[in-house]
């Protein structure tokens, strides 16, 4: 088959990681893929698809989002061209904002067999009619990348497998997977001294990352040993560093700033605890790649990760937004090497459910089935 992935941008976030997952599974399962985006992108990122095998079409080459009435013709025009070009068989939206509107001009134009993928929980959507009305109507099915997000959907969740009956549900959570370059360890971890506390992510507010150096802080004056690692870079870089510096504690905190993804395997297997502090998550991609690294997470109690990470299991979560409660969790692993070695032994076996080889067996039986 023809498969068109739409999203609205290619730039360095999880969705869009995800979808270049989607892209090398489809790939891998004898599927020819063209990927097309509405919106911003950035070199970096359509080379990494167009290495992966896809096609990939830019509508707006220069980036720039286009809102309201000329936003949707715009949308139009690009889609239409691409379908005329391509002669795709299946449409997979990814749907993000915008998410509706181009399922609906799809079949508009004619595309039948359409996927789509919602990226978070319906938290942030004001209207559930219209995704109720694209998943009844214009959508042959729905996946979500929790239960919980399904659930806040739909009021029901299930796991997709292989014997599903899509003729009685056609919406089902798909979990989001392990990069093929990021590899899950063979061997458990030991404890680590001094210990190793990091942060991989963007360095901006909806991450959580203002709370990284005030807990650590609190935590470094108990054990003065401890070190932070931090893997990213954003707009709160400046503020960070202006933590540390009026906390006095910049011989142990190193900031590395943004690693492409085929390097990071080298810094989660530096951190001994990641930290996750988000204020909004939908999945945690950066939760099940520490964990394959051996990693102990400890998360917000936010969107996804509640899910993904098992509090009191693999790992720890916290009360979002409390740096407190953040800095007592990391003060108790550090004083319970044992309990940080079970966790992290567990976080391994556990972790191997986000796959990608079960990933890809999952969405090419999704695809076998809706073309029957």
């Amino acid at each position: 088959m023809t498969i068109l992935i739409c999203i609205p941008c290619l730039m360095t976030g999880g969705t869009e990681v995800q979808t270049l997952n989607l892209v090398r599974a489809l790939i891998a399962g004898g599927h020819q893929v063209v990927t097309v985006c509405y919106f911003e992108n950035c070199e970096d990122m359509i080379s990494r698809f167009q290495k992966a095998g896809s096609v990939v079409v830019c509508l707006s080459p220069d980036g720039i989002r286009k809102g309201g009435w000329k936003g949707i013709l715009f949308l139009y025009k690009g889609l239409r061209s691409v379908l005329k070009q391509y002669k795709p068989d299946v449409a997979h939206v990814q749907y993000m904002a915008p998410g509706a509107i181009p399922i609906l001009l799809l079949r508009l134009l004619g595309m039948r067999l359409i996927l789509t993928t919602a990226h978070t929980a319906a938290d942030i959507y004001p209207n559930l009619k219209l995704v109720h009305f694209i998943q009844q109507h214009c959508v042959r099915a729905f996946t979500c990348i929790t239960e919980l997000a399904e659930r806040s959907f739909f009021g029901s969740s299930q796991l997709y497998d292989e014997a599903d009956p899509l003729k009685k549900r056609n919406h089902f959570t798909i979990y989001n997977a392990l990069s093929a370059s990021l590899p899950i360890i063979q061997e458990p971890r030991m404890a680590n001294r001094p210990i190793t506390i990091g942060v991989v992510s963007r360095l901006e507010s909806i991450k959580g990352m203002d709370l990284v150096v005030p807990a650590f802080a609190k935590v470094k004056a108990i054990h003065s040993e401890v070190r932070l690692l931090i893997v990213g870079d954003g707009t709160l870089r400046g503020q960070m560093e202006q933590q540390v510096q009026t906390a006095g504690i910049s011989d142990s905190v190193e900031f590395v700033g943004r690693q492409p993804q085929e390097t990071l395997t080298q810094y989660y297997d530096r951190i001994d605890t990641l930290l996750m502090p988000s204020r909004s998550e939908g999945f945690g991609l950066t939760a099940i790649e520490g964990m394959a690294r051996g990693c102990v997470v400890v998360a917000s109690r936010v969107g996804g990760l509640p899910e993904v990470v098992r509090d009191g299991e693999v790992g720890l979560l916290h009360e979002s937004e409390n740096i407190d409660d953040l800095a007592s969790k990391l003060i108790y692993l550090c004083e319970s090497p044992e309990l940080w070695q079970q966790y992290s032994a567990r976080a391994i076996t556990y972790v191997k459910q986000f796959g990608f080889d079960r990933f890809s067996v999952l969405f090419n039986n999704l695809y076998k089935r809706i073309a029957e």
